[in-house]
């Protein structure tokens, strides 16, 4: 991570239907096999010759199984929509603005629309999300999966035909593209330099549990502050929810303590930003009395005051790789293995710090 100045699990099956795998496993035959005999009943036209008792154990087992083809897809299959679609887990967050911005503006140069769906970091909306495309298809999907496995999100693939690319360092989901800061190291150096640089031996952290992102930069907070030989008091990591109103509660809960913190390091700007009124209405002088460090650099994070030090992701630069790779797949110009992309941070130095 470079320095320079200013200039979890969803225990709910995303869509338990039965799949054209399924079908072929229990007929004991291909896929493709399947694919013949469902569709010559569709099309008779197009039916390819297949034995009586090969039909027939395909048609028991779509029966047996309650298969429901997807009609849309069938209907689309070798042609394109001209249609990708994004989930971002908030939309009133500046973060995603710039990368849904320069997303757009690659698939605009590729002739293609986009839609966007915002899950609010919910389980139940990002399998909406799924069930929605299932059933209007695009040609590819850029999601940041909170809580979505890789097992649902390779069924939704089957299912779709859609080609996937992810947001995020999930490295479970490595049969898909992935486009990713690595923010593990860089809340690990962050915390080093407010150690050494600043001279902090108090931090306190405000993360979001049972998120991706959430547990790995409250792994890294939590090994930089054992490696400096430093105590995490009792009360020193809140929990909050991505949100400017958590900051806030966080901050206050931390400012409450015996052992008052010195500086905060927020999961993201919108809680720092929070951690920034909570320190103003407390009459604390930031850095002075305490100093705050964020996570995104969205634009307002220059604009306050103090203008906010934070981890910068670069999201335009994530949205142009993750419309790249998407397109490399949908254009069939790479087949190969899900890679894995990352787009290095760097830690802004302002004026809260």
């Amino acid at each position: 991570m470079n320095i320079v100045g200013e200039n979890g699990k969803s225990s709910r099956s995303v869509i338990r239907s039965t799949t054209m795998r399924d079908v072929a496993r229990v007929a004991q035959v291909s896929q493709s096999t399947v694919s013949r005999v469902l569709n010559s009943a569709v099309s008779p036209a197009t039916a390819v010759s297949i034995s009586e008792d090969t039909a027939r154990r395909v048609q028991d087992a779509a029966r047996e199984l309650n298969y429901q083809p997807n009609l849309a897809a069938r209907s689309l299959r070798g042609q394109k929509t001209q249609l990708i679609a994004v989930m971002i887990a908030d939309i009133s967050n500046a973060y995603y603005h710039v990368m849904v911005r320069r997303i757009q503006d690659v698939a605009r140069e590729h002739g293609y629309d986009v839609l966007i769906f915002n899950s609010d970091h919910d389980a139940a909306e990002e399998h909406r999300f799924l069930q929605g495309i299932i059933r209007r298809p695009a040609d590819g999907v850029i999601m940041t999966p909170y809580h979505l496995t890789e097992a649902e999100i390779d069924e939704f693939a089957q299912r779709s035909s859609a080609e996937v690319a992810i947001l995020g360092h999930h490295a479970a989901f490595d049969k898909f593209d992935r486009v990713y800061a690595n923010d593990y190291k860089a809340t690990f150096e962050t915390v080093q330099w407010l150690i050494r640089e600043r001279q902090h031996e108090r931090i306190a952290y405000i993360g979001v549990p049972h998120t991706h992102p959430g547990v790995r930069r409250e792994r890294a907070y939590v090994q930089a502050m054992q490696d400096a030989g430093l105590p995490i008091h009792a009360g020193y990591i809140q929990a909050g929810d991505f949100t400017t109103e958590s900051g806030m509660a966080s901050t206050e809960a931390l400012l409450d303590l015996d052992i008052r913190p010195t500086a905060i390091v927020a999961c993201n700007d919108l809680m720092a930003m929070g951690c920034l009124v909570a320190a103003e209405a407390r009459g604390l002088r930031v850095p002075a009395d305490i100093a705050i460090v964020g996570f995104d650099d969205i634009p307002e994070a220059s604009r306050l005051s103090p203008k906010l030090t934070t981890i910068a992701q670069h999201s335009a630069e994530m949205g142009e790789r993750l419309a790249q790779v998407l397109f490399e797949r949908i254009e069939a110009k790479y087949t190969g293995p899900g890679r894995a992309i990352e787009v290095p941070c760097e830690l802004v130095v302002r004026e809260s710090a």
